[in-house]
């Protein structure tokens, strides 16, 4: 009969998995796994944090369209009629989201434009498929850099345009709802 407290096999266990997590982190060790200082955290979530970082290092690097079976092919934007277009939109966005990808800032977009990102931008681009519940990629639909404009005009809170206006010395543009609202999938909170 063991003697062992419920809690201390629980430490034993998480102390244990520590330490096969960062055996096979080390081929990937750099500064990334000293940014957070793992002595101010339980052992459990440092564990959650290392095998987060596995997954990363151990995922495949796939076109967003190869995530599915079968590929995710969508007929060109310029073929289909607007009617056409929306169903397939939010049959896509469906889509994205089950595969946990979450599109953001997409409301100064019609659905045709947005059709066409979704078709040319991120479909084809590279990204890191981790096989976590937990883990969603956030897809923003805007540049913020290259064009400031929109964020400012259409999703920026006022401190935010504030700041941006004491960095830049730029003019805001008037502060308007953006003209396509949508009810997006989200990631769970």
């Amino acid at each position: 009969m063991s003697t062992a407290r419920p809690d201390q096999n629980d430490e034993v266990e998480q102390l244990l998995l520590n330490a096969r997590l960062r055996d096979e982190l080390e081929p990937f060790l750099d500064e990334s796994v000293e940014v957070v200082n793992t002595r101010c955290m339980p052992t459990r979530l440092e564990n959650e944090y290392l095998a987060s970082m596995l997954a990363w290092e151990r995922a495949p690097v796939l076109p967003i369209s190869h995530w599915f079976q079968p590929e995710l092919r969508l007929p060109h934007p310029d073929s289909r009629s607007d009617s056409e277009v929306r169903q397939l939109l939010w049959e896509t966005i469906e889509a994205l989201h089950s595969k946990q990808i979450v599109l953001d800032f997409t409301d100064h977009l019609c659905d045709r434009d947005l059709y066409r990102l979704i078709y040319r931008d991120i479909l084809p681009s590279l990204e890191k498929k981790i096989e976590r519940t937990n883990t969603y990629l956030h897809w923003q639909c805007i540049d913020v850099n290259d064009n400031p404009d929109v964020w400012l005009r259409y999703y920026a809170t006022e401190e935010e345009r504030e700041i941006w206006q004491d960095e830049t010395g730029g003019t805001l543009p008037p502060s308007e709802d953006p003209p396509y609202p949508r009810r997006m999938p989200r990631w769970p909170l």
